[in-house]
């Protein structure tokens, strides 16, 4: 019977029996290394020195001795081999070493290989289904973001769809644009091309006049050469000619001027304008002005493809500061729902993104809600919106921030307190 390959559960009852008897033996019974067991409460005995008890009752056959003794003494039925527990009978066996011990041991080892198989199994069982039901939520996750692909992808290709409109719609007006440049060309053109055979007319009879009134002044001389009144008169009515043709030249300079002028011919060495010396009176400033009234907001909102830029929590905190930041949300985004629906302006509202839990996957029909990234002010993202929007298209700017008011002004975008936002938003 080897020592060394006694199964677990026998050298535990082992270390039992002889931690029950050490309180009843004497030092001399107990070898070396088992006194300092002995000290210990009866509960730590076993839990730590266990393997010191088990060896001592392999190697001390005075010890093993004792132990037998006190448990015949003591507690007979330690020594029962043929009790129905087999960890008991074994480990009785093993103490007293009889012929049965071996046959004991191997049950004992059986029994428990075959626990150690049940507990591998089950534990198998349960990291399998684990398994599986990490595997179906997997599954459920796959499936949502394959659902959540699809929805996106059609709402980019729903906006690719308007955009594309948007720059057909754009082509169409550059098209008539050119083409009305083109005519306008060709009508100057054609005005020059008068102007230039007015003035050959003018220059033809200038000419002829200057020929006929010299003929004159010949056939004058020759008829009175000798009358000195006959002369007067020929030089008077040279002088009457010559002041009539440069009438004549003079007022149809002024004319070619005039054209030159009403037409916007030559280039910029032609001067100012009448109108640009006007004393009294100065040229509106053409970057943005701010809108003070909502009759000035509903001007600004009839324009055709206006960009209406919401400052999102400057507006919701200045009109419902009471309401929490989602509420605040909500609300306004509905008023501009229903805003963007009586108009034909294009609505973007600008939140700050931080703080924001969960950022809604979209908004009300016909406006932009956006949320500003991490790092990143929704003031910011506002002055770059209105960066990006092309020169010449209006853009309302609604906020009550100066700096930002100020800024998107020298871009010439009209900004409106948010206050005037609201008020216009109680009337739909």
């Amino acid at each position: 019977m080897e020592w060394s390959a006694l199964p677990e559960p026998v050298r535990q009852r082992l270390a039992e029996i002889a931690a029950s008897a050490l309180p009843d033996l004497s030092t001399g019974d107990l070898p070396a290394p088992v006194r300092p067991v002995a000290r210990f409460a009866p509960a730590k005995r076993v839990r730590v020195g266990a393997a010191v008890l088990v060896g001592a009752l392999r190697d001390s056959a005075p010890f093993r001795t004792a132990v037998i003794e006190w448990a015949r003494a003591r507690r007979p039925e330690l020594l029962d081999t043929a009790t129905a527990d087999p960890t008991a009978a074994a480990a009785a066996g093993v103490l007293l070493g009889g012929p049965a011990a071996d046959e004991q041991l191997a049950e004992v080892a059986r029994r428990a290989g075959d626990a150690q198989l049940r507990a591998e199994r089950d534990a198998a069982v349960a990291r399998a289904e684990r398994l599986h039901s990490e595997n179906h939520a997997l599954r459920q996750e796959l499936a949502e973001a394959r659902d959540g692909e699809q929805r996106a992808g059609a709402a980019a290709e729903a906006e690719a769809e308007r955009l594309r409109g948007r720059l057909r719609e754009q082509g169409v007006r550059l098209r008539r644009a050119l083409d009305e440049a083109e005519r306008a060309g060709s009508e100057g053109d054609a005005e020059r091309d008068e102007l230039r055979r007015a003035l050959a007319v003018a220059g033809d009879e200038r000419d002829r006049e200057r020929e006929r009134a010299e003929a004159e002044g010949r056939r004058a001389e020759r008829a009175v050469a000798g009358a000195d009144a006959a002369r007067q008169a020929v030089r008077e009515a040279r002088a009457a000619d010559e002041v009539r043709l440069m009438l004549l030249v003079d007022t149809l300079s002024g004319a070619v001027t005039g054209l030159r002028r009403e037409l916007a011919l030559g280039d910029e060495a032609a001067g100012p304008r009448p109108g640009d010396l006007v004393r009294g009176a100065s040229a509106p400033d053409p970057s943005g002005s701010r809108v003070e009234d909502t009759a000035a907001l509903d001007r600004l909102l009839a324009l055709p493809s206006v960009h209406v830029i919401v400052d999102g929590y400057n507006v919701t905190k200045t009109g419902y500061p009471e309401l929490t930041l989602s509420a605040q949300r909500d609300r306004l985004a509905g008023q501009l729902a229903a805003l963007a629906a009586r108009t034909t302006a294009e609505v973007s509202v600008v939140f700050d993104g931080a703080g924001v839990v969960a950022v809604p996957t979209g908004g009300p029909r016909g406006v932009r809600v956006l949320f500003s990234d991490p790092g990143v002010l929704a003031d910011d993202v506002i002055r770059a919106m209105v960066a990006a929007e092309p020169e010449g298209r209006p853009v309302v700017v609604a906020t009550s921030d100066l700096a930002v008011a100020d800024s998107v002004r020298r871009r010439g975008a009209h900004p409106v307190p948010s206050a005037v936002l609201l008020a216009r938003l109680t009337r739909i």
